[in-house]
């Protein structure tokens, strides 16, 4: 078409190059009707040639089009039914993750607390802590699918028992987007159980142990399977409300065998779905859990967060689990200052199945099992970059690279009827980013755990490096 046009502007330069007073003389009457016939039959010819190269494109674009059908399709051949999928086609999903690598100088070879891995046979080793893939598809624009694999201490043997080691899907979920107020979510779903268990990959965070009140109170990685809502809501110009409510499978506080799970040295971490003996991951009762959170930020920078989960722990479904948890962030140019805290009421759990009060075995004095637990956390943050690093080496210390000291103090009770359950973390630290998305990590922490007759101090040096990919 477009040379259609310019054809139709020659002709009409053709023919405005004789003044019409002209037209009385015959000799120049007949050039200009040779000029007109020899545009004419130019004109047809373009639109000839434009016609088949419309036919010839389309033709390609039926033979792109079923070029671009899965093999499997229109096929006889079973062995090509593997590839009779959608997103052969149209690919679409996006692979990335994240991983850390430890290496730990510790005092002993005990653990460093509740949720934290040991050293081994010695008191320094290397730990791959985790390799986690991550998976993010647009079905459409209203559709996502977003889900994790999580592989810890994944150099061990599977075969090794008591290896410690663990491969999990982290979550796995489908969103529906509706409005921003207001969204649907279902599958395997990351609690929303204070702030930390959403926010737990190693390259956001600036130490390189997680939380204790986030290894046994609240044990991160918490996902159920699961369905609810999720959504934002802006009161004012500046604040902003965003809220999760979901219903869930539950806790499960016991083993097949009626052995409870739910003790002070593991905290609810062996009660978590993700590690349950029941038979296909199902839900060991009728009774279902209900989830939520509200985080209300009034200005940038600002944020503070409420959490509560209540289910059934039990087979019967008769004994219920509370965790009601509360966080904060508050950000000032440089500074930052974020927690958590968190408390837990097991009715019943210091008796067995049939009501008899049952002795916790992994406690030295010989506590009954826990009912209640308790914990926070209190971190500040200082972000630098000095600007002499920048300017003697500005490849390595770019305007997106940052250095970060850290000072946190832990405490939880993980049975707070009494005060040789509590175990306390002084944890001093600085990390360097290259660009936000890497970290290099050195901490050294102060472990304070009471013993039945002393107070147990087991310090010492970690190592790490994190990074997205």
């Amino acid at each position: 078409m477009r040379r259609l046009a310019i054809i139709g502007a020659l002709a009409a330069c053709l023919l405005g190059s004789a003044p019409f007073e002209a037209a009385a003389d015959e000799k120049t009457e007949k050039a200009l009707e040779e000029r007109i016939r020899r545009l004419e039959k130019l004109v047809d010819e373009l639109i000839k040639h434009e016609g088949q190269e419309a036919r010839e494109g389309k033709e390609k674009e039926k033979e792109m089009k079923a070029g671009e059908q899965p093999l499997g399709v229109g096929s006889t051949g079973s062995g090509k039914l593997i590839y009779a999928k959608p997103f052969v086609s149209s690919p679409r999903t996006t692979v990335g993750g994240y991983m850390d690598l430890q290496y730990r100088l510790f005092n002993s070879s005990k653990s460093t607390g509740v949720g934290q891995p040991g050293t081994g046979n010695g008191s320094s080793s290397f730990d791959q802590q985790r390799f986690v893939p991550f998976f993010y598809s647009d079905i459409t624009d209203r559709l996502k699918v977003a889900s994790e694999l999580e592989i810890e201490h994944g150099i061990r043997s599977k075969s090794n028992e008591g290896s410690g080691i663990e491969v999990s899907l982290e979550f796995a979920t489908i969103d529906y987007l509706l409005r921003e107020p207001i969204n649907f979510r279902a599958g395997i779903i990351l609690l929303p159980v204070g702030k930390f268990n959403l926010l737990h990959d190693s390259p956001l965070n600036d130490l390189s142990d997680r939380p204790l009140v986030a290894t046994a109170i609240i044990p991160s990685t918490l996902s159920e399977a699961g369905a609810g809502f999720y959504g934002t809501f802006y009161p004012t110009r500046l604040s902003k409300l965003d809220y999760e409510l979901y219903v869930t499978q539950g806790f499960n506080g016991y083993l097949k065998n009626g052995t409870p799970v739910i003790t002070a040295d593991a905290g609810l971490r062996d009660a978590r779905q993700r590690v349950s003996t029941v038979d296909d991951g199902l839900d060991n009762n009728n009774g279902k859990a209900v989830v939520g959170r509200v985080a209300f930020s009034p200005i940038l920078g600002v944020e503070v967060g409420g959490s509560g989960y209540f289910g059934s722990y039990d087979p019967a479904s008769k004994r219920p689990l509370a965790i009601w948890a509360a966080d904060w962030t508050f950000q000032r140019g440089p500074f930052e200052l974020i927690g958590e805290a968190a408390w837990v009421y097991a009715r019943d759990n210091s008796k067995d199945l049939n009501g008899t009060p049952f002795v916790d075995p992994t406690s030295p004095a010989g506590h009954l099992l826990p009912q209640r637990m308790d914990g926070y956390y209190v971190q500040g943050n200082y972000h630098f970059m000095p600007q002499f690093l920048r300017r003697w080496a500005p490849s390595y210390f770019t305007e997106a690279s940052t250095f970060t000291g850290v000072v946190r103090w832990d405490q939880i009770n993980t049975n707070s009827e009494f005060s040789d359950t509590k175990r306390e973390r002084l944890t001093l630290g600085l990390n360097f980013r290259p660009i936000s998305d890497t970290v290099f990590k050195v901490d050294y922490q102060f472990n304070f755990e009471d013993g039945k007759n002393n107070r147990i101090r087991n310090d010492g040096l970690v190592l790490s490096v994190a990074t997205y990919f």
